[in-house]
C-alpha cells in the first residue's frame, strides 16, 4: 500500500514561496488502479514526481507497506517496487528496444519473451525489437516502449505521468487494459 501524509511542496519563484501542494493525505491500496486528474498547474506531475523520489517534499512522508520511504533517493525507491513512467519518454541512443527490456526485467529475456511485452503495447514485435531507442521513433512509439520496460520490471507500484502523451486516443483505450 502507497500512503502519502501530509505531503507539501513548494518552490522558491521570483523571491516568494509557491505552494505546489499542502498537506496532501492519500492511501492507495495493493491491487488498485487509481487515475488523479486536474487541470494543468494542479500538482499532478509533482506529486508523481515526489512518489518517485525525483522531487523531495517540503513536508510530510511517503510510504510503502507501511515503511517511510521518503528520505530515499530514486534508485532506493526503484529498489523497492515502484516504476516511473515519464510525461515525455527517455531516448537511450545506442540501446535497442530488445537490450532495454531485458534491462528493465533484470534477467535474459528471449527474444520470444520480449516480444511479448511490445505486443501487448501494440507494436509489431519484429518491427521493433532491434531498433535503437532514438529520434527515429515517434513520441508514441517511446510511450508504448516505455510502458512495455515497466511491465517487464514486474513492480509493485508503476506511476506514469500523462501516459496519453504521444499515443492517439483509439490506441489509448486499447492502452487502459495494460494498465489495469
Amino acid at each position: 500500500m502507497l500512503e502519502i501524509r501530509n505531503l507539501s511542496f513548494s518552490v522558491e519563484e521570483d523571491g516568494n514561496r509557491k505552494e505546489i501542494l499542502r498537506n496532501l493525505n492519500l492511501q492507495i491500496k495493493d491491487g488498485k488502479f487509481v487515475v488523479i486528474t486536474g487541470p494543468n498547474g494542479s500538482g499532478k506531475s509533482t506529486l508523481a514526481r515526489l512518489i518517485m523520489g525525483i522531487e523531495k517534499p517540503s513536508a510530510g512522508q511517503i510510504l510503502l507497506d507501511g515503511t517511510d520511504i521518503t528520505g530515499l533517493d530514486i534508485t532506493g525507491r526503484a529498489r523497492a517496487g515502484i516504476s516511473f513512467a515519464f510525461q515525455q519518454p527517455v531516448r537511450f541512443k545506442g540501446i535497442r528496444v530488445q537490450d532495454l527490456l531485458r534491462l528493465a526485467s533484470g534477467r535474459n529475456l528471449s527474444v520470444s519473451q520480449a516480444c511479448e511485452y511490445l505486443s501487448e503495447v501494440g507494436l509489431c514485435a519484429r518491427d521493433y525489437i532491434d531498433r535503437e531507442i532514438n529520434s527515429s521513433l515517434s513520441g508514441g512509439e517511446l510511450k508504448r516502449i516505455e510502458i512495455a520496460t515497466l511491465m517487464a520490471r514486474h513492480t509493485r507500484l508503476s506511476v506514469f505521468d500523462e501516459p496519453e502523451a504521444g499515443i492517439d486516443l483509439w490506441s489509448f483505450q486499447n492502452l487502459i487494459r495494460i494498465f489495469e
